[in-house]
């Protein structure tokens, strides 16, 4: 069974994924001539981006829905209603009508199929983690949890890979006619091999245990999260923003600032961000591997004061213009992010109690990246336009969330090993994990 939770979890995750990163990549290229035609090309182009923008928004309150509902209901029956949901909305988009075809309709459309998938990855970020890890043996957990973190980078490999070889086996008439909706429709059979393998899971003990324990069930699991748990989910939140700040700084604004500051081709740039998330693929195993072999805590902080030190060579490697030192060093950057991103989905389970653990660890999780994750490309192109192209105040304010980051995790307590069957009393505010840990602050045995 914990086989086959965390196949089911990573690959519904990974589809999930593979559909939000599709749509970010046709907002900038073929949407903005097929729904918003009417707009000069600019202002066009923006409209577009911003309709990407909105499925980030619409993630804190899938979050916080899924949240409540996963802690009432349970873990499995969400995971379910999350991936049909997020493919349903990917096959329909596939299938929309352009403006020429529908007019004002379609970019409406479009906007409410956008707000739906990002509601659905809200919900099964953290879902599809709890689903595996508490199926998970105490000393496998950090592994499952490594494959539950390289979904993100696999699925931008892959959909930038689909749409790069739709792009070169159709004219771009038959691209910009059907090509691009292939894969959106080709979701429906994803869906229905997600759905499948999902509905061969059974509820986690976790929260088997907790349905026992009717009189310790919290009538508000999200009341309680905010309540009783706000400290801890303050920490993991601030520990989070830096992981999910530079993940979107190398993914997003680096590849910006390769083709418009540094002149390389739009191909060198994807080629770049194609090894960089390779690397992080590799990067989202090795750490979850380290934490159960060296605790949570000292495989995060290792992760984290990595990041630090090639924050301050980032920039100038990029500005030699040495193709292989770029794809090394954005390699060796993202790969040490995702590191700690591998890491996240167990330290966040492990971090709260049954009744209150989906309703927390999704604020924390979407919490960061509502935050500071989605706003940084924004923010860094800000300041590099305010100091004159000068990469150094965007370094400094990074190091200084990178430092925040490093002082959460070093505050916070060891919690590898921890039961997570365990039902706590309802709103209490201290969860096993400092009990257990007290005196085992970096995990050893």
């Amino acid at each position: 069974m914990p086989r086959k939770a965390v196949t089911a979890a990573t690959i519904g995750t990974a589809l999930e994924w593979f559909d939000f990163t599709l749509y970010g990549a046709v907002s900038a290229t073929i949407l903005p001539k097929l729904f918003f035609p009417a707009m000069e090309p600019t202002a066009g182009l923006l409209a577009s981006l911003a309709t990407f923008g909105v499925g980030l928004a619409a993630r804190p309150l899938g979050a916080i829905t899924c949240g409540y509902l996963g802690d009432k209901l349970g873990r499995r029956n969400l995971m379910l209603a999350t991936v049909t949901l997020m493919g349903l909305a990917s096959v329909l988009m596939g299938l929309l009508p352009t403006y020429a075809q529908a007019g004002i309709w379609a970019p409406i459309l479009l906007v409410l199929l956008r707000i739906i998938q990002g509601f659905a990855l809200g919900g099964e970020s953290t879902g599809a983690q709890l689903m595996a890890l508490e199926h998970a043996s105490p000393d496998r957990r950090g592994r499952y949890s490594g494959l539950l973190g390289l979904c993100s980078p696999m699925s931008q490999i892959l959909a930038n890979g689909v749409l790069m070889g739709l792009a070169a086996t159709l004219s771009s008439e038959q691209f910009e006619s059907f090509g691009w909706r292939i894969p959106f429709v080709m979701s429906f059979v994803l869906v229905v091999v997600a759905v499948f393998i999902r509905l061969k899971v059974d509820e986690t003990p976790a929260f088997i245990a907790l349905k026992k324990a009717p009189e310790k069930q919290e009538k508000s699991p999200l009341k309680s999260a905010v309540g009783s748990h706000y400290k801890t989910i303050l920490r993991l939140m601030f520990f989070f923003c830096s992981p999910a700040a530079l993940f979107y700084l190398i993914v997003i604004f680096s590849l910006s600032y390769l083709t418009k500051h540094l002149g390389f081709s739009q191909s060198t740039g994807f080629m770049s961000l194609m090894v960089a998330n390779m690397c992080a693929i590799f990067g989202a195993l090795a750490g979850g591997y380290l934490s159960d072999r060296w605790g949570r805590k000292k495989a995060l902080a290792f992760g984290s004061c990595m990041t630090l030190l090639i924050l301050f060579v980032y920039f100038p490697i990029l500005n030699t213009l040495n193709v292989a030192a770029i794809m090394a060093i954005m390699g060796l950057f993202l790969g040490f992010t995702q590191f700690q991103s591998g890491i996240q989905p167990v330290a966040f389970a492990e971090a709260f109690p049954t009744q209150v653990r989906y309703s927390g660890s999704a604020l924390a999780y979407t919490g960061a990246n509502l935050i500071i994750g989605g706003p940084m490309p924004m923010i860094a192109v800000w300041l590099m336009s305010q100091s004159h192209n000068s990469p150094w105040p965007l370094v400094t304010l990074c190091a200084v969330i990178n430092l925040i980051s490093l002082a959460m995790i070093l505050i916070g307590p060891e919690t590898r090993g921890i039961n997570l069957n365990t039902v706590s009393a309802p709103d209490s505010e201290a969860t096993a994990a400092p009990a257990i840990f007290s005196n085992n602050t970096l995990g050893r045995p």
